[in-house]
């Protein structure tokens, strides 16, 4: 009995990805729209994942031209900007030829694409260390030394410890490890994202559930940062604990 056209439409809906060429093949001469439509559709789904291999190839330049490192670490900050909340700095080394697509600088990627990386990252990753600066600390020291303490102590974490360390665009004082600093990094080299997508997931998780010790903020909704409404709070609360009171001397009195 011939299949329907959704019976069809379901199959190479629901299908794998390596199943696709088969059933383009499977259903080449069937000449109804539906069918199709769906060949069509999952032709460009199959386009757009190549596409993502080959990018994801080519955003591992820097760990193939560095491959006789054993273990290859990127870091990544999150968090220098915001009013409030800390700095989290992470630090991710992946397995060699790592295969984990769509990684990619975190600030380009949904939330939803994020936290489902960060899942992944942990679960593959060779090693992952976190790396957290307070609001107090960064108004004792600056908000840059404090970055630097962060991905210090990020560092610190990892078992094994690096022998490569690739950073986005920083070099980090005080510590022995080489270091390739790589202008927009998190775009360009996979270890530096996954260090990007596992320092904001953390972060912005934080930034959760401060909002719910401190829900007049909103911190949920802009996780520190200077939007409007986090602004209007400050002038009619004040601040509180978390905020950096080196950052907000413009918009209320510390």
């Amino acid at each position: 009995m011939r299949e329907s056209t959704k019976e069809i439409t379901g199959k190479i809906q629901a299908a794998e990805i390596e199943e696709l060429p088969v059933l383009f093949l499977q259903y080449a001469q069937d000449e109804r729209a539906g069918v199709r439509a769906a060949m069509e559709k999952g032709r460009k789904r199959l386009l757009a994942y190549e596409k993502e291999v080959e990018r994801s190839k080519a955003l591992q330049k820097y760990e193939r031209e560095y491959a006789a490192y054993q273990y290859i670490c990127g870091i990544d900050e999150v968090g220098r900007g915001p009013l409030a909340g800390p700095v989290v700095a992470g630090a991710v080394i992946l397995p060699k030829d790592c295969d984990i697509l769509y990684i990619n600088d975190s600030k380009k990627l949904s939330e939803k694409k994020r936290e489902e990386l960060y899942d992944i990252i942990m679960e593959q990753a060779v090693a992952v260390g976190i790396g957290c600066s307070t609001p107090e600390r960064i108004d004792e020291i600056n908000i840059l030394q404090a970055t630097y303490e962060a991905m210090r102590e990020a560092i610190s974490k990892l078992e094994p410890v690096p022998d490569l360390l690739l950073n986005d665009a920083v070099t980090i004082p005080q510590v022995e490890i080489r270091q390739v600093p790589i202008i927009k990094g998190d775009a360009k080299s996979i270890s530096i994202g996954a260090a990007s997508i596992v320092a904001k997931v953390t972060r912005d998780r934080l930034m959760v559930q401060y909002d719910e010790i401190y829900p007049e903020y909103g911190f949920a909704s802009h996780k520190g940062y200077g939007a409007q409404a986090h602004v209007d709070a400050l002038r009619r609360y004040g601040p509180c604990p978390i905020h950096r009171r080196s950052f907000i001397t413009h918009f209320c009195e510390t």
